[in-house]
């Protein structure tokens, strides 16, 4: 332990950093006024934690300008750090931004793990116990410097969050909370077997855009770091992002054209060839399961613009941490995509605020759960998830005008008696076919209501389907949006299932999520009936009068795509396996179940008008 400040490097800081915000802010509220403030920003670079075995983690250390002892807001992954201040919009970039913590009287302190730019030692597989310890290794080394107050908090969006629960289950003495956004609690189910089938779409993007020698390897000296932040953070972003934006999926596949290290490439090979279960695949299993052992405050944040990756973490957490009840929080916000990931901040120093120095902003008083309403553009209150004020609504499959098995648009009805069945064409991703295939053999399967008075949906979303198919195996997606009076279409969720991989996982699932064991396949007999029941990821929703209900159902993930955009992203599945015909039974097995809240969105008081944004 040191007992003196580092030495201050004059040309990291010959540049100050530009601070950023972007994105929503706040959920709905306005905190108290902020306990310190314009304490400005110095940065320690490449400061080394010790964390045995002669290895030490390398860390940039951002404070205050006017020295003292603050508290630390520590940011751990397996990336590359030194973007991290520059405001670049890479996928990474999901630390928030230095100044605006330092400004506020808070210590941050980005870590890279075990073999990444220069932190030393060897890469391990991905969130392995021993990048656990080394991360709580870095909490109790933050707690002991000059610069803090033996106060260590975390934050972080994606992997960021993810490794906020995964270190809180072993309790660091020096941890007082967490704020994890967009985050997974069991990596094999949330991550790499997203609905039975292997991610491969998302892994080799990450794995492209992360992981080559290039990335491994990257050194941007500090003051380089600060002159781009002043581009990236200055009115010209105005111009800049929604250039990129528009580009983002040309991006997203450039990257994935880039040749990650060998050890990433094996890693992959193993995941998708030989990890089809839970015992054969390398990545650890993550905290779910042992979500209990979780005693301190935190708040997570939910962001459904992801359909496939990030959708269920945030919901185990909060029902399953042993945290006390009024120490717990969970936002449901919009959906958003956006790099970098600056969004979030004034909540979480709000939160922080509250948590380390007793401010009396707010934060005591701000309900369980706030949930972004979309179609209402507002934020609703709850005591808990699901909503304690709700109940489950079913909506079932019925025929369209003529009852036409092929028919591309059906109805959805509020009785079960309705009997026949309709059915659509299942074709591999990427599959020869005639041209007008479209024509004869439709492959999407819609069915809409109109809603006739203003109604509020928030809660889990369920798929209920009796299902049967000309194969062995198939590939089910199911997709929720709402059509507005103009005719508009917004995607709200979405859920896969694999037909030969629809053993429900009772002792793993949650009341948001149904979990499904692929571990061992039942493979389908051809053209006879199963239950398909699997979760659909939640988007709280207020249908007015006029607007219509919309499920559609297909068997290919590119058919039913959302524009990244538009603020949301969607990684493709490699599936289905082969050409079938598949088809959905009408009757009392085959419907969408949501929770409807008791009141409509008018009759509701505690309803948060606005999304708080910073001004862009």
């Amino acid at each position: 332990m040191t007992t003196t400040y580092p030495e201050v490097n004059f040309w990291d800081n010959l540049i100050p950093i530009k601070g950023g915000l972007d994105g929503t802010q706040l959920a709905g509220w306005t905190p108290g006024p902020a306990v310190k403030s314009g304490l400005g920003c110095v940065l320690y670079a490449d400061q080394m934690i010790p964390v045995g075995e002669g290895v030490s983690l390398a860390a940039d250390v951002f404070t205050p300008k006017v020295k003292g002892r603050y508290p630390a807001i520590l940011v751990y992954a397996a990336y590359n750090k030194d973007v991290q201040s520059s405001g670049a919009p890479t996928g990474t970039n999901e630390t928030g931004s230095p100044p605006v913590f330092t400004d506020r009287g808070y210590v941050h302190v980005v870590v890279a793990r075990r073999g990444m730019g220069r932190s030393e030692g060897e890469s391990v597989v991905f969130f392995n116990g021993t990048d656990v310890e080394d991360h709580a290794k870095a909490i109790a080394w933050a707690a002991a410097q000059p610069w803090c107050d033996g106060n260590v908090v975390l934050f972080g969006t994606s992997y960021y969050g993810m490794t906020q629960p995964d270190v809180a289950v072993r309790q660091p003495p020096a941890l007082r909370g967490f704020f994890s956004i967009e985050m997974c609690t069991d990596y094999f189910r949330h991550i790499v077997m997203f609905g039975g089938a292997p991610q491969i779409d998302f892994l080799a993007l990450w794995m492209g855009a992360n992981f080559t020698d290039t990335q491994t390897r990257l050194h941007v000296p500090p003051l380089v770091r600060a002159l781009l932040s002043h581009v990236f953070n200055s009115p010209l972003k105005r111009w800049w992002k929604p250039m990129v934006q528009k580009r983002m999926l040309q991006i997203m596949k450039s990257f994935q054209r880039k040749a990650p290290t060998r050890a990433m490439r094996e890693m992959f090979a193993s995941w998708v060839l030989d990890g089809k279960t839970r015992a054969t695949n390398s990545i650890p299993a993550g905290p779910s399961g042992s979500l209990d052992k979780i005693q301190v405050p935190f708040v997570v944040v939910q962001n459904p613009g992801h359909f496939n990756l990030h959708q269920f973490g945030a919901y185990d957490l909060f029902e399953n941490a042993g945290t006390a009840k009024d120490k717990r929080w969970m936002i449901l916000s919009e959906a958003e995509y956006s790099l970098p990931c600056y969004h979030w901040q004034l909540e979480a120093l709000a939160f922080f605020d509250h948590l380390l120095y007793g401010a009396a902003n707010g934060y005591a008083e701000q309900p369980a759960v706030r949930y972004w309403k979309e179609g209402a553009e507002a934020f609703g209150t709850a005591t808990d998830f699901p909503i304690p004020e709700s109940v489950a609504e079913r909506f079932y499959l019925a025929a369209g005008g003529e009852g036409d098995a092929d028919a591309a648009m059906h109805h959805l009805s509020r009785e079960d008696d309705e009997t026949g069945s309709n059915r659509w064409a299942a074709t591999p991703l990427g599959a020869i076919v005639t041209a007008g295939f479209d024509e004869v053999a439709n492959q999407i399967a819609s069915y809409e209501m109109t809603m006739t008075e203003e109604t509020e949906f928030s809660g889990p979303i369920t798929a209920n389907l009796k299902f049967s198919s000309s194969e062995i195996d198939s590939h089910v997606v199911a997709r929720v949006g709402r059509v507005d009076g103009a005719g508009v279409y917004h995607a709200l969720s979405l859920g896969t299932i694999r037909p030969a991989l629809r053993k429900i996982d009772a002792k793993r699932s949650t009341s948001t999520e149904i979990t499904i064991d692929i571990d061992v396949p039942v493979p389908l007999v051809r053209d006879e009936p199963v239950t398909l029941r699997f979760s659909l990821t939640p988007q709280p929703v207020v249908l007015k009068a006029g607007d219509r209900l919309r499920l559609d159902i297909g068997s290919r993930t590119d058919l039913l795509v959302s524009n990244v955009s538009q603020g949301r992203a969607q990684f493709q599945m490699q599936v289905p396996p082969y050409f079938s015909r598949n088809t959905l039974h009408y009757g009392a097995e085959s419907y969408i179940e949501l929770r409807r809240v008791r009141f409509s969105f008018a009759q509701n008081t505690d309803v948060l008008p606005i999304s708080m944004h910073e001004p862009r």
